[in-house]
């Protein structure tokens, strides 16, 4: 399905005079109870579904609201910046759409891609991550989530960073992703690609894209 990158902004944004947080950890029988986020691209029609769920499963509805719209969040954006990346000359898609370790081949070779906020974790600042980018990538393969998505294969990071301290927005703002990726894209060369080694001693292949704001 081709998206409407306009729409999905516009969609996305209205997540933002909420607060966001999450409480609890993803866990499956919570990811059963809002899977409805991946139908649903109206940010009204995300709301009914919502109340209806915590209605029916007798659920806390502030924690089931954060569970749901965090979620839906997080995918509709992914699925617009997976396009940004497709729609450009010279990256193809995977056929296989429910490949876990990769989403497209950029000049032939094969990436996931994640949008990742600047992490409070991470011991360093913004301006040293950017001078220190491998000790940021690291830090992302060794902390990232257990779930459907964790490996250690070749991945394409785009970090975003607000200097109000709000990275979480920036996900929604979809057209300054696409002039970041599509910048990213047109002076790409792999010689600028990270290498690394993990236990399984396959070697990776990483980058950053840096969008702030």
């Amino acid at each position: 399905m081709k998206l409407n990158l306009q729409n999905i902004e516009s969609e996305l944004k209205k997540r933002h005079p909420y607060s966001y947080k999450w409480f609890r950890k993803q866990n499956d029988v919570w990811d059963n109870y809002t899977n409805f986020i991946y139908q649903t691209v109206s940010w009204d029609i995300l709301i009914q579904k919502i109340a209806a769920v915590a209605e029916t499963r007798k659920l806390n509805k502030h924690h089931i609201f954060q569970y749901a719209a965090n979620r839906w969040y997080n995918f509709w954006s992914a699925q617009a910046v997976e396009q940004i990346f497709t729609e450009i000359d010279g990256i193809e898609p995977v056929i296989e759409t429910k490949d876990s370790e990769k989403d497209f081949y950029l000049f032939g070779i094969p990436f996931d891609h994640k949008t990742s906020v600047f992490p409070k974790k991470f011991q360093n600042t913004f301006e040293y991550a950017k001078s220190h980018k491998v000790a940021l990538i690291e830090w992302f393969y060794n902390n990232q989530s257990t779930q459907k998505r964790h490996h250690f294969k070749n991945r394409l990071f785009i970090v975003v960073y607000d200097k109000n301290g709000q990275h979480w927005k920036l996900k929604a703002e979809i057209s300054i992703l696409k002039n970041a990726i599509q910048k990213y894209v047109a002076t790409f060369r792999p010689e600028q690609l990270h290498s690394l080694t993990f236990a399984s001693q396959q070697k990776t292949f990483s980058d950053i894209i840096w969008v702030e704001k």
